[in-house]
């Protein structure tokens, strides 16, 4: 069974980093592609970003384009999500998600296309 632990989130001021991690295990993720998706309180959740595990190829939302970045550690089974230049409207619960590529042509940037998820971590930014 896919497991997935996020961890990283704390308060931090706005114009701070922060860099979140989530730790996969239980299959080889080689044919799997994982994101990093959002909800603040009363808000859908919304997609930030993803990487394609076997290529490395990633696709981030216009939202945090330029800001954030999506990576990953292969040796480590690890996703990362680098964010900077941190904003009040960045302040969310930040889940990680992962889904075996069953198909072409999709960015994969919904939430309805992922099996598994993390339980989260807090995000929050002071303006």
């Amino acid at each position: 069974q896919v497991q997935l632990v996020e961890s990283g989130g704390e308060l931090v001021q706005a114009g701070g980093s922060l860099r979140l991690s989530c730790a996969a295990s239980g299959r080889t993720f080689s044919r799997y592609t994982m994101s990093w998706f959002r909800q603040a309180p009363g808000k859908e959740r919304e997609f930030v970003a993803r990487i394609i595990w076997s290529s490395g190829n990633t696709y981030h939302a216009d939202s945090v384009k330029g800001r954030f970045t999506i990576s990953r550690d292969n040796a480590k089974n690890t996703v990362y999500l680098q964010m900077n230049s941190l904003k009040p409207e960045d302040t969310a619960v930040y889940y990680c998600a992962a889904t075996l590529i069953r198909y072409s042509g999709s960015v994969y940037a919904t939430a309805r296309e992922y099996d598994y998820w993390g339980q989260g971590t807090q995000v929050t930014v002071s303006s």
